[in-house]
């Protein structure tokens, strides 16, 4: 297969509420789509980059200029035979894995909807339903923590995540498991700690998490299996975890005990599942994380979530919990078992709003590859 044409999409959708972790704030999504077209069949993909770089070192703007000037360019002088061939693409592309990433879902999707295949079954999943949690900002104060999650637990979210940071970690994590004992939590910290909050952090240890996610450097595997070994609470890596290599390297050091998978964050969907079977084969659950994305990158999410090991509820919440409107015209809704639905249409499923996607949309470009003759 041939792409013949790529269209290109930065837009604005707000978020029903800004989302805060322990380092930045978001007020909206700022993600790169891409469109990618060949045989009259047509595949989106999307690229959940911030508007700065302060989850990585991607962003809106640097992904706008590489997807122009690179990656769209590669993608169309190439000949693909089945989705796992975009990764040999970008083979020789160092970082930018998110920006890459949101090409490698479009030709997914590609293939699928030319196929008639679904992209569970393109992938090996075996859930038709897979259970999600809710990923809870740092609050202005505990009453509003405490609301905000009596929300979501009335509405049936049955796994909470909370973000922490020094100063907004034991109190607030105490306080929600005390008021709900049952429920399922874990804490987030995105990297802000180091291994000289050791003592701190064991702390957790009272609050009976599922896991304590990045507690240290962007970058560190060493140092989270030093912590590792003074936690009883697993940790489980999020950023540092960018290739399939990474997550061998952590395993093998024991510095986790649970890896969030983000296929945006490691290039894809061949990747993750790379990393899936790597830690199911050691024994190591994995769970889905997501990037706030829109129904085009949570229905990538929702599939990969549906493979055997991903034995952990993730965090792929309904669309209503992001965006008062999605740009898709079938966005994901929350079950009474706490769980969304795997789409069984061809390719990832998403019907595309694309009305509504005309009026989110700050930025287009159209790149055509070469006419043969």
């Amino acid at each position: 297969m041939k792409i013949e044409q790529i269209e290109l999409r930065r837009i604005a959708l707000p978020y029903v509420a800004p989302f805060e972790t322990s380092g930045w704030r978001e007020l909206a999504s700022h993600a790169l789509l891409v469109r990618v077209e060949a045989d009259g069949v047509v595949g989106w993909g999307e690229s959940p980059v911030g508007i700065g770089p302060w989850y990585n070192e991607e962003t809106s703007s640097t992904a706008w200029v590489m997807a122009q000037e690179h990656l769209a360019p590669m993608l169309l002088a190439s000949e693909l035979n089945r989705p796992e061939d975009v990764a040999a693409v970008y083979a020789r592309v160092r970082g930018n894995r998110m920006a890459c990433a949101g090409f490698e879902f479009a030709v997914w999707d590609l293939f699928g909807r030319a196929t008639g295949q679904s992209l569970r079954s393109m992938l090996g999943g075996q859930r038709e339903r897979v259970e999600v949690g809710v990923s809870v900002g740092v609050q202005p104060d505990l009453d509003t923590l405490l609301r905000v999650v009596g929300d979501y637990v009335a509405a049936g979210y049955q796994r909470v995540k909370l973000k922490i940071k020094p100063g907004w970690d034991l109190e607030p994590t105490r306080l929600v498991r005390e008021t709900w004992p049952d429920l399922r939590l874990q804490v987030d910290a995105n990297s802000i700690y180091t291994l000289d909050h050791a003592a701190h952090l064991a702390k957790l240890d009272a609050y009976d998490l599922l896991l304590i996610e990045q507690p240290l450097a962007h970058d560190d595997i060493v140092d989270h299996a030093k912590l590792q070994r003074i936690v009883q609470t697993p940790i489980c890596l999020d950023e540092s975890i960018v290739s399939p290599d990474h997550a061998r390297w952590a395993l093998e050091l024991r510095a986790c005990g649970v890896i969030n998978i983000k296929p945006s964050r490691v290039g894809g969907l061949h990747a993750a599942r790379q990393i899936h079977d790597m830690a199911a084969a050691a024994g190591v659950p994995v769970w889905c994380g997501g990037m706030l994305e829109t129904g085009i990158g949570r229905a990538a999410n929702v599939a990969l979530a549906s493979l055997p090991n991903f034995t952990l509820p993730g965090d792929i919440s309904a669309s209503a919990r992001y965006f008062a409107r999605d740009i898709v015209t079938n966005p994901f809704v929350l079950n009474a078992d706490s769980t969304l639905t795997v789409p069984d249409a061809p390719g990832s499923g998403a019907d595309i709003d694309v009305d509504f996607l005309d009026q989110v949309t700050v930025e287009k470009v159209i790149l055509r590859g070469r006419l043969a003759g």
